[in-house]
């Protein structure tokens, strides 16, 4: 871990105090989460809010689900008859239109230009590839897999996922080395940067400022000690700030070294300063509204308001994901049990 310097200290003083400002009039922390009937019972981790109404979902039993009224019903059913695969991530680019990427094998992913009704497939991986999640950045979509024959696999349609390329520069690593895919959410891409997280004892950043011609990795002080452990999710707060969340999936309970910031795009990092997250958390979204960050894992919730300096429970819902609608009014998460909710 690196030592806090007087600039960190400053930049994150600076930072607290204009959200203070910000949010003198707004609610002091979430409250609770609304909860839907979504008909499943599966396990959900790919989840993509589009608006306070239209929001996409996949998951365990080759499952998709779409709702267009805000959450009060729901349409489902089985991506391509493949009712044994974990759909761990999905991207809704419109009501109609969305992408899905499955983790373990088949290493493929699927797009819908109908609703739903119908699923293309778009992209298989070799017999050893495992996929890991989505982001999309404008006209350009990424995705991340583990190692394969020593290079990560990240992917890149520049199409609306219609085809998939695997970048030639893509960075190497090393044997085994893979990314989480609790929640689809540990690449991270914005105008020209690329980030994604690496997983277990070898958890890293890897960072490209040119849509992934050149990458650097960076150390990191996040937990990772045990392949059970280290960074499973990535947001970004502004055009510097960064914020990480992870732990130990193999001890949900564990609040140690679970959360970290960096203030330079990636390249340093610093544990948060205040009380961690109440546990291991596998999602984290920034709702700007509010200026909080939203923190989730199986054994509840947990937000900050000062840039991941600090963070306090409020909610002992568990839940694998969290995101952001594409109009950033509504906060979403998903979990066990066909649960999806809505942040109150």
């Amino acid at each position: 871990m690196k030592p806090y310097t007087p600039f960190y200290i400053l930049s994150i003083f600076l930072l607290g105090a204009c959200f203070s400002k910000a949010n003198k009039d707004f609610p002091e922390s979430p409250t609770t989460w609304e909860i839907f009937e979504t008909g499943t019972d599966i396990s959900i981790r790919g989840l993509s809010p589009i608006t306070e109404q239209i929001v996409w979902a996949s998951g365990s039993k080759g499952t998709w689900l779409r709702t267009l009224d805000g959450g009060n019903t729901w349409e489902s059913g089985i991506i391509d008859g493949l009712d044994s695969v974990d759909f761990r991530d999905i991207e809704g680019l419109d009501a109609k239109t969305a992408i899905v990427v499955a983790a373990g094998q088949p290493a493929v992913i699927y797009k819908t230009n109908d609703g739903g009704q119908t699923w293309e497939r778009k992209y298989e991986g070799p017999a050893n590839a495992f996929l890991d999640g989505l982001s999309v950045n404008q006209s350009h979509i990424y995705a991340i897999g583990d190692v394969v024959d020593g290079r990560w696999m990240v992917l890149e349609s520049r199409d609306q996922g219609e085809t998939w390329t695997w970048l030639e520069l893509s960075p190497d690593g090393p044997d085994g080395g893979g990314s989480f895919a609790a929640s689809g959410s540990t690449i991270l891409a914005d105008g020209d940067y690329i980030w994604f997280a690496a997983a277990g004892t070898n958890s890293k950043i890897y960072w490209s400022n040119n849509k992934g011609f050149h990458w650097e990795k960076f150390e990191v002080p996040m937990l990772q000690a045990e392949d059970s452990q280290g960074i499973f999710s990535l947001e970004r707060i502004d055009q510097s700030t960064l914020v990480a969340v992870g732990g130990d999936f193999a001890k949900p309970d564990l609040s140690e070294n679970n959360a970290m910031i960096s203030l330079d795009s990636g390249k340093t990092w610093n544990l948060s300063k205040g009380n961690f997250p109440t546990g291991y958390r596998s999602g984290v979204a920034y709702f700007p509204r509010y200026n909080w960050l939203i923190a989730v894992g199986p054994n509840g919730s947990d937000f900050s308001k000062n840039v991941g300096e600090n963070w306090e429970r409020f909610s002992d819902e568990g839940f694998h994901a969290v995101k952001l609608d594409h109009t950033k009014t509504s906060v979403w998460a998903s979990g066990a049990n066909g649960r999806i909710a809505r942040l109150n």
